[in-house]
């Protein structure tokens, strides 16, 4: 099998971030990343930081051995679509009509502080920022869908790990950027503007949601027809 052209590479490359940041969405997570990080600058640094590196790893473990890992317990790609794409059509129908707050947001104010030491860093940037409020189930199954793709000629497969390595980091370093800025960006968005944003990319997550499940039934209505 020929090499891939620089085209392909790069469209390649552009396939994890294009795939998974509608799903993350990282702007819906940035009012409650504000209000654990605080005001305090250093904080918000280190906690972004934090943040970052725990989505950089459920990532690239998603797509490196999630297949390995579904194989492992009988469980096809198709059906990963149509989970994961079930998962992320029900968050965006919940963003969608939600009015109150959710548990997620109201644990976090109860918890607020802004003299967090780096032990409760470690902790608390996992749950619930990094898991399930930036890289939750619809993002690990889209990842690993995405993962299965690979090819599995050993030469093309390096090469493909490592491109989709550079696709993670992309990934990541947008979540950074837009949690390290999160007080300026919803100062300037305003109430009404973060409600308009979010309530945008629920619309968004729905549809991207039912495309995935929509992909996952049209392969099993394939593979049942073969």
């Amino acid at each position: 099998m020929p090499m891939p052209s620089p085209s392909e590479f790069l469209q390649a490359l552009l396939l994890v971030p294009v795939t998974l940041l509608p799903i993350i969405n990282p702007l819906s997570g940035a009012p409650v990343f504000t209000m654990m990080a605080g005001d305090d600058p250093v904080t918000t640094r280190r906690l972004a930081w934090q943040v970052t590196l725990n989505c950089w790893f459920v990532l690239v473990g998603s797509l490196l051995v999630g297949t390995y890992v579904l194989e492992l317990f009988g469980i096809s790609i198709p059906i990963v679509r149509i989970g994961g794409g079930l998962l992320v059509a029900t968050s965006g129908w919940r963003m969608l009509n939600r009015t109150d707050e959710d548990d997620v947001k109201s644990a976090v104010r109860r918890s607020q502080r802004s003299d967090l030491t780096h032990a409760e860093i470690v902790k608390r940037s996992f749950f619930p920022i990094t898991f399930p409020l930036t890289t939750g189930p619809g993002t690990i199954a889209a990842s690993i869908a995405l993962g299965a793709g690979l090819p599995r000629q050993p030469t093309l497969y390096v090469l493909g790990a490592f491109v989709a390595l550079l696709g993670a980091t992309l990934t990541v370093a947008v979540i950074y950027l837009v949690y390290r800025n999160a007080g300026r960006l919803m100062a300037r968005l305003g109430e009404v503007g973060t409600l308009v944003m979010m309530r945008l990319m629920a619309f968004v997550l729905l549809c991207i949601g039912i495309e995935i499940a929509w992909t996952g039934w049209a392969e099993l209505n394939g593979i049942a027809q073969r």
